[in-house]
């Protein structure tokens, strides 16, 4: 089994290019397409302290506007209001072990590795 997931958009550029660039390194992967599997709260709030952000850095602000998630939501509230449209949440994003990151650019994910 893999120790890297990336929780994959297949119809954004950016996961596209970051899922490629691994695939490329010969990375073993767990692709979680998060709009299908979305992560829990739980699962969420670790992912968070992975990468060192809280939810207001990984919240799309267009889609989350588009969800009805009001502007000023933030803590728990946010990580559930995100959990349950997962498409507010930023991608992709590649979690190893107790480290993560956004792959925004592509490249930001290879000191994972």
């Amino acid at each position: 089994m893999s120790d890297v997931t990336i929780y994959h958009n297949p119809r954004c550029s950016k996961s596209r290019q970051t899922l490629e660039l691994l695939r490329d390194k010969g990375v073993e992967l767990l692709v979680v397409e998060y709009l299908k599997t979305p992560p829990s709260p739980a699962e969420l709030t670790a992912i968070l302290g992975k990468l060192g952000l809280g939810p207001r850095d990984i919240r799309r602000a267009k889609e989350a506007a588009e969800a009805g998630i009001p502007a000023d939501l933030d803590g728990e509230a946010l990580i559930v209001a995100l959990s349950a449209n997962p498409s507010a949440i930023e991608r992709p994003i590649v979690v190893k072990g107790d480290r993560a990151r956004v792959g925004r650019p592509p490249e930001s994910v290879l000191d994972l590795l």
